[in-house]
């Protein structure tokens, strides 16, 4: 079972890793940012840090009964545009969490998903897929940014 506290305590932790791993790729050129790399489904950098953010978004608005389908990569073109819409999102996240109660976050329920799909979800469970999902593409970015000379260290997720 989850509680409000555990769930706000690894959100923070996993963006931690993210504004890290942003304030990483601020090292990276515009050209670097937005080189089309082949083998990734999302092909850029900025596509990549940009989906994870996004899908977080688009999860807490399912919780919250809203459908946040934007596809407004070309609004956040540059690291720092990237880290003011994590830290909004960021916060959109932590507010939801703050209010919610154990009951509420554990507690199946009816949401309406992409595409007009009815499901039956745990919001609890769907805090821990968007803090997952993340690392998933965290990882891919790191790839990347070796790929054009980059390396990262240090962004895995932090047990202190």
């Amino acid at each position: 079972m989850h509680s409000p506290e555990s769930l706000l305590d690894f959100h923070e932790r996993a963006h931690r890793n993210l504004a890290d791993l942003l304030g990483h790729c601020g090292d990276l050129s515009q050209e670097e940012l937005h080189c089309k790399l082949p083998g990734f489904g999302y092909g850029t950098v900025q596509l990549q840090l940009h989906h994870v953010i996004i899908c977080e978004r688009y999860w807490i608005g399912v919780l919250e009964g809203r459908m946040d389908v934007d596809d407004d990569a070309p609004a956040y073109p540059t690291v720092d545009s990237l880290a003011s819409y994590r830290e909004k999102v960021f916060q959109t996240t932590q507010s939801y969490l703050r209010q919610s109660s154990v009951e509420e976050l554990n507690t199946p329920r009816s949401m309406m998903t992409w595409g007009n799909k009815e499901k039956i979800l745990v919001p609890a469970q769907v805090i821990v897929r968007t803090q997952t999902h993340l690392y998933h593409h965290q990882g891919q970015v790191t790839v990347m940014c070796g790929l054009q000379g980059h390396p990262v260290s240090g962004v895995d997720y932090p047990i202190d």
